[in-house]
């Protein structure tokens, strides 16, 4: 059991071994809650700045780029382009 001493202002030092595990780094937030017998801590998982765009583009799932051009421009693209006639 690892123990720390909490300061004046209410700041306390999770010991290293318990920040490598957690992989908490500078800056990071944690989340705390009461429990009966004690105190959870946990590490915040920030979902990320895309999260929220996650499965807007599944409409275009599978298929290619030659398609995706034709459906922007509205064309169909030549099967072959001669290189010299």
């Amino acid at each position: 059991m690892q123990v720390s001493r909490m300061t004046e202002k209410g700041q306390i030092t999770i010991p290293k071994e318990l920040r490598e595990s957690l992989g908490l780094r500078p800056g990071d937030q944690v989340e705390f809650r009461a429990l009966k017998n004690g105190l959870e801590v946990r590490k915040q998982i920030n979902p990320g700045r895309f999260a929220q765009y996650k499965g807007h583009l599944g409409h275009l799932k599978g298929k290619t780029s030659k398609e995706l051009l034709e459906e922007m421009r509205g064309t169909s693209l030549p099967q072959s382009i001669p290189m010299y006639s």
